[in-house]
């Protein structure tokens, strides 16, 4: 689902050198296998998109004026874990989630504001515990002056439906319209940082920091029906 965000604020920073190519003569007999090669390249990057159900960021390509801002998955935020009756242990875990990629994209030139595109590719677990087959997850964006305080942040949804046979899926969610307006021709995509996070609980963020996890498909029905406060297993 395509999300946007707005921003209006803007800095003063140096701009980035420019990238040029150059082309060079080759033969009719080189230039068909590099044909070749560049269809067979685009054939099984399709068939990766298609198999992990990504998406690519598709800003238009334009000479920036600098480089892009840094896209991040704050660590703190990068997964969500639902436990019942707040005991941690894979018996008792409902809805999971885990922020597992970004793609992101952007444009500006001259004194264009600069525009951000960021695909975000989660994936999505129903624990032992977790009631139903639908749960709308809630994440935010935000954009910080690079290493310093947030600018501006804005939460979002996304909807992980499985089907009866899965407990696993992963679900891309595009959020577009991120728009950084620039002081002059000379602010750079460098000074500002993109961040992103499930909107978690202080348990959940404990729990990230710690570095635990469970696996959501590791419990069997007769596991669950043997845990007890003191004797789950343990998380991994």
């Amino acid at each position: 689902m395509r999300k946007t965000l707005a921003l209006l604020f803007g800095l003063t920073a140096l701009a980035g050198p420019l990238l040029s190519t150059t082309a060079y003569a080759q033969s009719a007999d080189e230039q068909e296998a590099r044909q070749r090669a560049q269809a067979d390249a685009e054939r099984k990057k399709k068939q990766k998109e298609k198999e992990w159900d990504t998406s690519q960021a598709d800003l238009p390509s334009v000479k920036n004026a600098g480089p892009c801002p840094y896209v991040k998955v704050l660590y703190d935020a990068a997964r969500y874990q639902e436990f019942k009756d707040g005991r941690e242990a894979p018996a008792t875990t409902g809805f999971t989630g885990e922020i597992n990629g970004l793609s992101a994209a952007c444009q500006y030139k001259g004194t264009d504001p600069i525009k951000v595109q960021v695909d975000v590719r989660f994936d999505f677990g129903r624990g032992a515990a977790a009631e139903g087959r639908s749960k709308d997850y809630r994440y935010w964006v935000a954009v910080t002056r690079r290493n310093n305080s947030v600018i501006a942040r804005q939460e979002f949804a996304v909807r992980a439906d499985f089907p009866a046979d899965k407990d696993r899926i992963s679900v891309v969610d595009k959020v577009d319209g991120i728009v950084i307006p620039r002081a002059d021709g000379t602010t750079s995509g460098e000074n500002f940082e993109i961040l992103i996070g499930f909107d978690v609980t202080e348990q959940m963020a404990e729990f990230n920091r710690l570095g635990k996890r469970f696996r959501v498909n590791a419990v069997t029905p007769a596991a669950v029906a043997a845990a007890t406060p003191s004797g789950t297993p343990a998380a991994r």
